[in-house]
């Protein structure tokens, strides 16, 4: 079996752009893969947090990851910082990793942008995403589009590393949303769906109600044209809801066209909005049930044990090969 790495960040608003890219993802990967899926609180501190906020965020995010069908009894689930492995191997790439490379992250360039200085946790961002992907042996990330730069820099400093001391990392792949199927702003279809967003109505989260979600569909950006069809270039408002459409209703998006040939907007958006609450429902159900349980903190403590043995034999491979320790 092919063992697979991933992690969300902690940070509220867990959006159903964020359910498409990730969390959809970890539930079809379990079945033929080993799956490890983290909560990776360390990367959300390199911008300010307040404690209590995050530890709930945390566990916000780790009772969606089982409410949308992550199985603790196929997939390892833990949070980040419960495991030392991650921050300790970090500090070993960071030593063979260069600065040049780190300045031409794309991400990096986008948050220090008019900045006279930034943190030096966001500049080093990627050599921890890289070591939480090579402490696991991982074979396949699967990811966002935006997040392809730091795979390649993973891959690069596993290979460097590979070809100056003994083999010490599996060289890992990136599996990338496919084009076309990323969801995107409701109140601006050329951005992608934000957590950040100041509009609430540019996202719909996975815990809405259903009258926010009702609300946030009704309003969102079309055209003046009238005709449902899928046309990124020059209907991008109306292509970002028939994607929608299609995750949760399980259609092709050209038999939802032939549905609404010659009907207008209205009944549209009215009928996704019916489709997205009826998608969303039971995800909700089973986070209300499940995140202030005892099978919750279980289920992170087991998690991180079972993370913790691998990352300890990474580890000691790692230090085996470096010379480190006695």
């Amino acid at each position: 079996m092919k063992r697979v790495f991933s992690g969300v960040q902690p940070t509220g608003n867990i959006h159903i752009g964020n359910y498409l890219g990730a969390l959809k993802q970890f539930v079809e990967l379990q079945e033929e893969n080993e799956c490890i899926y983290c909560i990776v609180d360390m990367h959300s501190i390199t911008v300010p947090q307040d404690p209590k906020e995050l530890r709930k965020n945390t566990l916000d995010v780790a009772a969606l990851y089982l409410a949308v069908g992550v199985d603790p009894s196929k997939s390892i689930v833990f949070v980040q910082s419960d495991v030392p492995g991650h921050s300790e191997l970090s500090w070993v790439l960071t030593c063979n990793s260069y600065t040049g490379e780190l300045s031409r992250m794309t991400q990096f360039k986008d948050k220090s942008k008019g900045k006279e200085s930034a943190p030096t946790g966001l500049f080093t961002y990627p050599i921890l995403m890289a070591a939480d992907i090579l402490l696991y042996d991982t074979d396949i990330v699967p990811v966002g589009n935006d997040q392809k730069q730091h795979i390649e820099l993973c891959r690069d400093i596993a290979i460097r590393i590979n070809n100056k001391y003994k083999k010490t990392f599996v060289v890992p792949d990136g599996r990338f949303l496919k084009a076309g199927a990323r969801i995107m702003a409701l109140d601006d279809p050329e951005k992608k769906m934000s957590k950040s967003a100041e509009n609430i109505h540019s996202r719909i989260s996975l815990l809405d109600e259903p009258s926010k979600i009702k609300k946030s569909i009704m309003r969102a950006t079309t055209d003046s044209e009238g005709s449902i069809r899928f046309d990124p270039e020059n209907k991008p408002g109306i292509t970002n809801l028939l994607n929608i459409y299609s995750v949760f209703s399980g259609k092709d998006i050209s038999e939802i066209e032939k549905d609404y040939d010659g009907r207008g907007y209205g009944d549209f958006k009215k009928d996704l909005v019916e489709v997205t609450v009826d998608a969303l429902t039971p995800i909700k159900e089973r986070f209300n049930e499940i995140r202030n349980s005892e099978e919750l903190i279980k289920t992170l403590k087991d998690g991180a044990e079972r993370a913790g043995v691998i990352a300890e034999r990474t580890m000691k491979r790692v230090k085996d090969n470096f010379g480190l320790g006695i």
